[in-house]
C-alpha cells in the first residue's frame, strides 16, 4: 500500500506554496483554529455566546460568526474577545527569504 504525505496532497489539490489559492486555504485554516480557540475558552469559562457578546460589546451573532469563520472577525474584536475571557494571546510573525522594494 502506497501512502501520501499530507504536504504532498495539499500541494496536488489546493497548490503549492506561496500560490494564491495555497495562501487562502492557509489563512482559512488559521481562522479556524482560532475560532475553536475562543469556542474552547468561552467553554471552560461557562459562557454563552450570548453572554461573551455582552462582555465584548456585540451581538451574539458576531460571537457564533467568530466561532464558526463565517465571516472575517476585525483585529480588534478577536482581541477584545480574549480579553473579555481573561485569555493570553500571542501572535508570532515570521519574516519570509523576500526582498521588498521601496520605491
Amino acid at each position: 500500500m502506497k501512502t501520501t504525505s499530507l504536504e504532498t496532497l495539499i500541494d496536488k489539490h489546493i497548490g503549492v506554496s506561496g500560490t494564491a489559492k495555497r495562501d487562502q486555504f492557509e489563512n482559512e485554516l488559521r481562522l479556524d483554529l482560532l475560532g475553536e480557540a475562543i469556542k474552547k475558552a468561552r467553554k471552560e469559562r461557562n459562557l454563552t455566546q450570548t453572554q461573551l457578546g455582552e462582555l465584548v460589546g456585540v451581538q451574539k451573532a458576531q460571537i457564533s460568526k467568530i466561532e464558526n469563520r463565517t465571516s472575517n472577525a476585525r483585529l480588534d474584536t478577536v482581541l477584545r474577545v480574549f480579553k473579555a475571557l481573561n485569555a493570553k494571546v500571542n501572535f508570532q510573525v515570521h519574516l519570509l527569504d523576500e526582498k521588498l522594494n521601496i520605491a
